[in-house]
């Protein structure tokens, strides 16, 4: 018998399911990102305005709706932290994609608090810090793991149009080609593009690290220590450390030790994920103007391991030339359980100044590091600190730089986008024209000074016209060779006329490179011309014209002409050990008002009293010192450690008329020292001896400044030739500060000013033959001896970005009755620009 009342049950049933098939007619979905980092925002809330329909997102992001009706014709999303954002739904429409791109808020929690939470957040963070030591992986003894990092730089805001048709540009608009078609509404063009993949090793006891470069590939610049610095090494931030490198700036950790003092938190949400508890953290700067972030957190509910972080700095942040920064660390879980990084995301909007008044040119930097392959705690990771293959801390393959396409395209742990595989082939095409290579030597020029023609290079042209009180007005023309005549060999010189002495002066020089890495090299001078009182490549010599106008009143010019030459033989070691012999015959004349050679013509009897022939040995230890390499000389970008410099040199008498027999030694220590969050610390301290009865010329000047550019090298209220010693100890210190007092002034804080302060003395003696010879002769030359010298100084930079004005007071030795308060006081101008 047939049972009706189950078959029509069932038939009841399976309409019904169907119906509401039917009806599930409409679909939005979409996924929720950081509007500046692009990185993915799970779990965040997503609602359909003023109703009670919405969801959460998932792990990766995204979300979908299935409805029967949609509800309402706007969606939005609520994630603790950012600005609600709404965005318009098509009611009509089957199935729809909404992504969102949400921006961070930099409203304090304290807008939201609620007591409770904030309890449970602070009881969160003590356990975090707690369980920092054992959460942070450099607590490894060892390990390696292969890293890949991608550095792009994209211009922003264009207008497609206007640049087609403005005539500098236009000759490059294949280039615009290359604008982002998914972002009209701000489109980039992105320009620059760099590559590398490398091994990294780490070794806890002694410290060690060492990073192998297998491949790297820049777009336009093919230079040795560009690709190593924009390597895997240099990049490394660690959210576990308490201070946080931001270009040149130290941000607090917002897991810091001292957290709490600097940061309001907040427990935002609680979500599982592949059966683990995560919790999420908040947090907001306590005051405005420090340098710390807004973001939050990911904590593994069970280790406190932070699984992923992200970090903006706000706006309110002392730091230059950037409007918006992200930060974006991802972290994941070993086979024994240790969490270890993965991904490491940092985003930078930058400007700079336009030629247009009132505007400004926008970038955006964007550098992604990925790290695969780790192995921890194995001799995989320290072997290689014992194979010679590899003695820098940073090797570079000799392959590395001539990879291929498919080399790349196994080995990439994603691939490139359209426009960022288009990168290379753009750059090369403009490195191909000629209009390009015009337009980019003119910024070269005017950046450098220097200015190319085919083998030969002239400049800098800051030398070309000058004036003093013995030459008048002075010409001078400079010229050397560039890689086109020789990669290696590089000849310079110039000639210097001035017009009311009528005298021709003039330098020729050869550095011969032998190696590059490490760096050995042989160097040969000739040079006849006045001592412009410089003797660091960024000191303002007088040889410029725009001393002129900032020289101290009253302060007469000294000048002496050198006739020297000079050898010299560098080499340097992989440690940073080196070693530096010269041989230099040196001839000098002095002009009053200083004591002329005549003074000294009883001096001896067996050669010029003012010619000496002196052999240097000068040895430096520079423990994983950093440079920028150029096409010949190379610039320093400092060290971690103290450098040490110790020199010996001995003067030989008898040989081309030198008279002069002594003996020299100097040892200096300094190091730039960096406080979180108190700043940056400079020292520099130094000491020597001569041992040998001389003139002048040949003893410790004590180094003085004459304009009111303010010198960092110099005693900025002592004058040249002021202060005499032949044994003497010094030190020079320079505090950079940061915002200082200047965050608790509502009106100054906005300028972003920045404070420091300075500390410079020595102690000196000269002996009884020496006083003899020097103090007696007419011209007011002063020791130290009982009278140590000191000045103090402290000022604002940072104004308009790149100005600086010290002021600066002689505290030692004591005022004299009739002495100027111009000797005892200075204010000092000078150009700094740093972010």
């Amino acid at each position: 018998m047939v049972d009706w009342k189950r078959i029509i049950a069932i038939i009841f049933i399976v309409c019904a399911w169907s119906s509401g098939l039917m009806a599930q007619q409409y679909k939005v979905s979409g996924v929720v990102r950081d509007a500046h980092s692009q990185e993915i925002i799970p779990f965040a809330t997503l609602q359909f305005s003023n109703t009670q329909t919405g969801m959460v997102s998932n792990a990766e992001g995204t979300y979908l709706f299935e409805l029967n009706v949609i509800p309402s014709d706007s969606l939005q999303v609520r994630v603790m932290g950012y600005n609600l954002t709404k965005m318009k739904v098509d009611r009509s429409l089957k199935e729809q994609v909404i992504n969102f791109e949400i921006t961070r808020s930099d409203v304090s929690l304290k807008t939201h608090e609620i007591k409770a939470n904030v309890n449970f957040a602070l009881i969160l963070l003590r356990q975090i810090i707690k369980h920092k030591p054992e959460n942070n992986y450099n607590r490894l003894d060892n390990y390696k793991y292969q890293v890949y990092n991608k550095l792009e730089l994209d211009m922003k805001n264009l207008n497609k149009e206007k640049l087609s048709k403005n005539r500098f540009t236009k000759p490059f608009a294949f280039i615009l080609e290359n604008i982002d078609s998914t972002s009209e509404d701000k489109p980039f063009l992105p320009i620059f593009l760099t590559e590398s993949l490398s091994d990294y090793f780490y070794q806890a006891k002694p410290h060690k690290t060492k990073e192998v470069i297998k491949a790297a590939r820049t777009s336009g610049i093919d230079n040795e220590s560009v690709h190593k610095f924009l390597g895997g090494m240099y990049q490394n931030i660690n959210i576990y450390d308490n201070f946080i490198p931001v270009f040149d700036k130290q941000f607090v950790s917002p897991i810091n030790n001292n957290g709490a003092f600097y940061y309001d938190y907040k427990i935002a949400d609680t979500q599982y994920v592949n059966n683990q508890r995560f919790i999420k953290l908040n947090f907001t700067p306590k005051r405005k103007g420090e340098n710390v972030f807004v973001g939050d957190l990911w904590v593994h509910d069970t280790t406190y391991a932070v699984q992923k972080t992200t970090l903006s700095v706000p706006s309110a942040a002392n730091i230059n030339f950037v409007r918006k920064i992200s930060l974006v660390q991802e972290f994941r879980q070993l086979e024994d359980s240790t969490w270890f990084l993965y991904k490491d995301k940092f985003v930078a909007d930058f400007w700079a100044p336009s030629p247009k008044p009132g505007k400004t040119l926008d970038f955006i930097g964007r550098k992604t590091t990925t790290y695969t392959d780790v192995i921890t705690n194995d001799t995989a990771a320290t072997n290689i600190f014992g194979d010679k293959r590899y003695p820098e801390a940073v090797t570079l393959l000799d392959s590395a730089r001539f990879r291929k396409d498919t080399f790349w395209d196994n080995n990439r742990p994603e691939l490139l986008s359209k426009n960022e595989a288009g990168i290379y082939k753009m750059v090369d095409s403009l490195q191909n024209m000629p209009l390009f290579q015009k337009y980019s030597n003119t910024i070269k020029f005017l950046a450098t000074g220097y200015k190319p023609f085919g083998m030969l290079e002239w400049g800098p042209y800051w030398y070309a016209f000058s004036q003093n009180r013995l030459e008048g007005f002075r010409m001078r023309f400079d010229l050397g060779t560039t890689t086109k005549f020789n990669k290696d060999l590089y000849l310079y010189g110039y000639l210097a006329y001035g017009f009311k002495d009528e005298a021709w002066k003039g330098k020729m020089s050869a550095l011969w490179l032998l190696k590059r890495h490490p760096r050995m090299y042989l160097y040969g001078a000739y040079a006849r011309d006045l001592d412009n009182g410089s003797h660091y490549y960024d000191e303002v010599g007088s040889d410029n014209i725009f001393t002129l106008a900032i020289r101290k009143n009253g302060v007469p010019q000294k000048f002496l002409m050198a006739d020297e030459k000079r050898v010299e033989f560098f080499k340097e070691y992989y440690s940073g050990f080196s070693h530096q012999i010269s041989l230099a015959h040196k001839r000098l004349r002095p002009y009053e008002p200083l004591p002329t050679i005549d003074a000294y013509k009883n001096f001896s009897t067996k050669g010029d009293p003012m010619t000496s022939m002196e052999v240097e040995l000068k040895l430096r230890y520079a423990f994983q010192e950093e440079f920028l390499e150029g096409d010949f000389y190379r610039y320093s970008l400092g060290s971690k450690y103290p450098i040490v410099e110790l020199k010996y040199a001995l003067g030989i008498p008898g040989i081309a008329s030198s008279s002069q027999q002594y003996n020299k030694v100097a040892l200096s220590v300094s190091d730039y020292v960096k406080l979180p969050p108190f700043g940056t610390l400079y020292y520099n301290v130094y000491g020597g001896k001569i041992f040998g009865t001389l003139p002048y010329t040949s003893l410790e000047v004590h180094p003085g400044n004459e304009i009111y550019y303010y010198n960092k090298y110099a005693f900025n209220m002592m004058n040249r030739f002021e202060f005499l010693s032949d044994q003497y100890a010094g030190f020079n210190v320079e505090h950079t500060i940061g915002n200082g007092i200047f965050a608790y002034i509502p009106l100054i804080k906005k300028l972003k000013w920045r404070q420091f302060w300075t500390a410079k003395g020595v102690v000196g003696s000269l002996s009884t033959a020496n006083k003899q010879l020097n103090l007696y002769n007419g011209y007011p030359f002063k020791t130290l001896e009982k009278n140590p010298y000191a000045e103090v100084g402290t000022g604002i930079e940072n104004i308009f970005k790149f100005l600086r004005v010290d002021f600066v007071w002689r505290v030692a030795p004591a005022a004299l009755p009739d002495e100027p308060k111009s000797k005892r006081f200075g204010v000092f101008g000078s150009f700094k620009l740093t972010f």
